[in-house]
C-alpha cells in the first residue's frame, strides 16, 4: 500500500508516535522475528524518509560527527570486484554509499534502490559519478533476474526492514555465486559500560540533534527506537548464514556502536564452498 501525497504531517506525526517503543521497558526479540512492529510499518517508515529527505545528510553528517562517510568507504572496501562489476545498494536514501561504490567500477556500474521517491530525487540531484542508476522499488522484491550483481551493499537501513530474513534472502537471489554483500549497520556495542553510554545518546541526545538538523522531530524519535528490536551483531550473523550466505563474519567498529556484516553467497568464486567464519575488531 503506498503512502497518500495527501496525508498530513500531523496524522504521519501520529504514526510514528505510534510506532515507538519504550527502551526500558524492552523484551529481548528473536532474531529477525517480526514481533514488535505494527501493521504496515513500510508505509509509516517510508513516509518518515519521505519528509526528512532534503535534511537527511546534513541530519546524519551532525548526529555522526561526520563519521558516516568514513562507515561508508570501509563498507564499500569490503566489495573486492573488477573495474567493471555491476553493484548494487539497497535502500540507498540520498546516494551516499551509491557514490562511493560507483567510484570503485569507474568501468562497470551501479543500481540503487530505494522505495522513498523524494530520498532519489535528493540522490539524482546531487552531483557524482554518472554510472548510477536509480530505482524505486521494494528490497523485498527486486525488479532484477536471479544472480545479477558482483556484489552488494547496504548502509544503515537493515533494522527499519520489515521482514530481515527475506530481505536477506533476495539479496542472495540477485547476486552471482561468490559475491558479496556488505550491510553497515548501528549495533549494540558488547561492553555494558560503553553500551549504556550510547545508548543514553542514541534514545535521548540524537533525536534532539536529528531534529533540529533534519526538521521533523517526530521522526527522529521513531528512527532511533527502531534498533531497540533488532538483532545484535551475533544474531544477524546467524540469520545470515540461515538465509543463503555461506561465508559470514563482522567487524565491530567504535567499539561495537556501528557493525559491518561481510556475507559470501554460497559458493566461493573459485566454485569451492567456505566455511562459515566471524572476524571480531572491537
Amino acid at each position: 500500500m503506498r503512502v497518500r501525497a495527501e496525508q498530513t504531517q500531523e496524522s504521519a506525526e501520529n504514526h510514528s508516535k505510534r510506532l515507538e517503543v519504550s527502551v526500558e521497558g524492552a523484551q529481548p526479540q528473536q532474531a529477525g522475528a517480526l514481533t514488535g512492529y505494527l501493521p504496515h510499518k513500510s508505509d509509516v517508515v517510508r513516509d518518515l524518509f519521505d519528509r526528512i529527505a532534503v535534511r537527511y545528510d546534513r541530519a546524519n553528517t551532525m548526529m555522526t560527527a561526520g563519521m558516516d562517510e568514513l562507515w561508508r568507504v570501509a563498507a564499500a572496501d569490503q566489495l573486492h570486484v573488477a573495474d567493471d562489476a555491476r553493484l548494487l545498494d539497497l535502500c540507498c536514501g540520498t546516494g551516499g554509499l551509491s557514490r562511493v561504490m560507483a567510484r570503485k567500477v569507474p568501468e562497470g556500474s551501479v543500481d540503487a534502490v530505494d522505495f522513498s521517491s523524494k530520498m532519489l530525487d535528493v540522490a539524482r540531484a546531487r552531483p557524482g559519478p554518472r554510472n548510477i542508476e536509480w530505482h524505486q522499488a521494494d528490497v523485498l522484491a527486486l525488479p532484477f533476474e536471479d544472480a545479477t550483481f558482483d556484489g552488494a551493499a547496504m548502509g544503515f537501513s537493515m533494522r527499519n526492514i520489515v521482514d530481515i530474513g527475506a530481505c536477506l534472502r533476495e539479496v542472495a537471489r540477485v547476486l552471482k555465486p561468490g559475491a558479496t554483500f556488505v550491510n553497515l549497520e548501528i549495533s549494540k556495542p558488547p561492553n555494558a559500560l560503553w553500551r549504556r553510554l550510547f545508548y543514553f545518546y542514541f534514545y535521548n541526545v540524537l533525536p534532539l540533534i536529528g531534529g533540529a538538523a533534519g526538521g521533523d522531530a517526530a521522526a527522529y524519535r521513531y528512527l532511533p527506537q527502531s534498533l531497540v528490536s533488532f538483532p545484535d551483531a551475533d544474531a544477524l550473523a546467524a540469520l545470515f548464514q540461515a538465509d543463503k550466505f555461506a561465508h559470514v563474519r563482522y567487524v565491530r567498529l567504535m567499539g561495537g556502536i556501528v557493525a559491518m556484516h561481510i556475507g559470501t553467497t554460497d559458493r566461493a568464486p573459485n566454485g569451492r564452498s567456505i566455511a562459515p567464519g566471524k572476524d571480531l575488531l572491537a
